[in-house]
């Protein structure tokens, strides 16, 4: 049988790779990874840290590309491409315009759809844009739906959908505990890279900003937030790898450039931001994948979002929500810094995304019902 995983971003490939291993070992299966180069340059690093090659690449993206054009290029070129391919199944994750482009050229050929990470809902279609939508229409289309959380099982339910639907956990802890094993095989490489980040300053806070939705004011305040924390904790170091975006890297530089301790960064690695995650004391962040890493690690994080469909963090308390407005994440910021048993609270709570079994887990579960 044969199977087609299509990934287009970084998160994408970190919580697929797992699944392809385990579907790689299986001889019964041909499996086949797709690129469709939604984020080539970040992308080309994890193929030679997970020792993982894509069989084809479709380099769709263009310099300033609308999200119509690029829906249009990725569903006409994937539709080809599994023309060609004729694949039984199509593996798709999480709730980017390459998940629901592939979903719906796969519809289009008739071929089952698996779709990874489902069920996660903000309730709030702009609210991430446009990924709620992406990740509801792709509910829609597949045939097979791996959700994260017993929460995210039964959003699904709530909109009728029931069939083949399984909790699994999430895949990208299996990738995370994978990935720091590997860093810390190799600590004094990455120590010696990032000292400059640890001294004279006693506690690192890492920082991410990137979502489309908070593009302008959300990542100005966010800005501004940063740089106030940074005057105010002179001892704290702030690390914020800073999206290419200009969306994104004109307005942080234009706000927070120039501060003592506050380190604007080139995006990194993976395994360099597993590192910086694992040397972190507080996390501020709006991308869901930490949201979903930091817990496994024990590290409390913010959340700079004005809602989040990873929903269970909230509630499990390794999370706190703060949005994109200036003083409420100066406030978060506080009460986890000035107050240890809050502090020891959410680092201590325990992961509620998994135990990084679920690719095996997926595998099993997918076996007992088609083979």
């Amino acid at each position: 049988m044969k199977i087609v995983f299509i990934v287009g971003t970084r998160p994408e490939f970190i919580k697929v790779a797992p699944v392809y291993k385990a579907f790689k070992e299986d001889t019964r299966w041909e499996s086949i990874l797709v690129s469709s180069g939604q984020h080539s340059s970040m992308l080309s690093q994890l193929y030679d840290f997970f020792e993982i090659k894509p069989d084809y690449d479709l380099n769709v993206m263009k310099e300033n590309q609308s999200l119509s054009l690029l829906t249009s290029v990725l569903i006409d070129t994937i539709y080809q491409l599994l023309d060609d391919l004729k694949p039984e199944y199509v593996l798709v994750q999480g709730d980017t315009t390459t998940t629901f482009a592939a979903s719906l050229a796969a519809y289009y050929h008739k071929i089952s759809v698996l779709h990874l990470e489902a069920g996660l809902r903000t309730n709030n279609n702009y609210e991430p844009f446009p990924e709620e939508i992406n990740r509801k229409m792709t509910s829609e289309i597949a045939d097979y739906h791996f959700c994260p959380t017993d929460i995210a099982n039964k959003n699904l339910r709530k909109e009728n959908i029931t069939d083949n639907v399984f909790t699994i956990g999430n895949t990208v802890i299996d990738s995370l505990l994978w990935v720091k094993s590997k860093v810390q095989a190799d600590k004094k490489k990455y120590d010696e890279k990032f000292n400059y980040l640890k001294s004279p300053f006693k506690k690192l806070v890492l920082i991410t900003a990137h979502r489309r939705e908070s593009f302008g004011g959300g990542i100005r305040n966010i800005s501004i937030a940063i740089r106030e924390l940074a005057r105010e904790y002179e001892d704290y170091t702030f690390v914020y790898p800073v999206h290419l975006n200009p969306n994104v890297k004109e307005i942080v530089y234009n706000e927070i450039d120039n501060i003592n301790n506050v380190f604007l960064l080139p995006p990194l690695n993976y395994d360099e931001m597993v590192y910086l995650m694992i040397s972190s004391y507080i996390i501020m962040t709006d991308s869901g994948g930490i949201q979903e890493e930091a817990p496994s690690l024990d590290i409390p994080v913010i959340v700079l979002r004005e809602t989040t469909e990873r929903v269970e963090a909230i509630r499990a308390n390794t999370c706190m929500l703060a949005g994109s407005n200036t003083q409420q994440i100066i406030s978060a910021f506080k009460k986890i810094a000035d107050n240890m048993n809050i502090y020891n609270s959410m680092a201590q709570a325990p992961n509620p995304y998994g135990d990084g079994k679920s690719s095996k887990l997926l595998k099993s579960i997918f076996d007992k019902n088609i083979i």
